[in-house]
């Protein structure tokens, strides 16, 4: 494959890192299954998302800054988020508008990319090898959907994996009302869409509950507790790096 990257680091990000570890494992499994084996750069930190969502640019900018210098050596950047991968994407040009960091920025945003995305997009494989015998709904999260154009590359993975039964959300591109900073700024507006979000779930008849951004899974997996219900949430990294 001409545009086979060579060498590809992981950015684990920061929910990742703080509350499923799973996740960069899976992550890890899944380039490896296709030959590819990830480095974890030491001195990643966060993207700087939370600043930027909450009108902090400079404190952005800085957080920015040591990130591009820790993945600026990788021919790929690869990520379990399409969050993160799109607030580099978006943002980090912007953020060093007319700097010398800009195209140094721009260059290692063109080419970070959220690991679904990247699974068919880049490498174009499918067919991870997976198997995970369950009936499974699938919500693409928002900044994968509308930012990264890459809502279908989930599902793609997921039509491959054995043993699994894909049922389709009535409405799969409706947020389910996490949005960071906006169910803590806005947590009536915030409940009422994951309230919506569930009783679609609901009506799938699935068993898990699958997505491929942390923050979507804690803010779903957190209403389904407060509702007592048994459906299970996990990230598509989790599901491919079974077998």
């Amino acid at each position: 494959m001409p545009n086979r990257p060579h060498r590809v680091a992981l950015f684990v990000t920061c929910l990742v890192d703080q509350f499923a570890a799973g996740v960069a494992r899976g992550t890890l499994q899944v380039l490896e299954r296709v030959g590819l084996r990830a480095e974890v750069p030491g001195g990643q930190t966060c993207c700087g998302q939370p600043f930027l969502n909450d009108g902090f640019p400079d404190q952005a900018t800085r957080l920015a800054r040591r990130w591009v210098e820790a993945f600026e050596p990788f021919d790929a950047v690869v990520a379990p988020s399409g969050s993160c991968v799109a607030t580099v994407r978006e943002f980090y040009p912007q953020l060093f508008a007319g700097s010398p960091w800009e195209e140094r920025a721009r260059a290692v945003a063109g080419r970070t990319y959220e690991l679904s995305e990247f699974l068919v997009r880049v490498l174009g494989v499918e067919d991870v090898g997976a198997r995970f015998p369950h009936r499974v709904a699938f919500h693409p999260s928002c900044h994968l959907l509308r930012s990264l154009g890459a809502g279908d590359c989930g599902r793609t993975l997921l039509l491959r994996v054995r043993g699994l039964e894909l049922v389709d959300l009535a409405h799969p591109e409706a947020c389910c009302g996490f949005g960071g900073v906006f169910s803590v700024k806005f947590p009536e507006v915030s409940e009422a869409m994951l309230r919506d979000k569930l009783q679609d779930v609901g009506a799938t008849g699935a068993e898990v509950l699958v997505s491929t951004d942390l923050g979507c899974l804690l803010h779903l997996a957190g209403g389904l507790s407060r509702h007592g219900s048994p459906l299970r949430c996990l990230h598509l990294a989790e599901v491919l790096g079974g077998s």
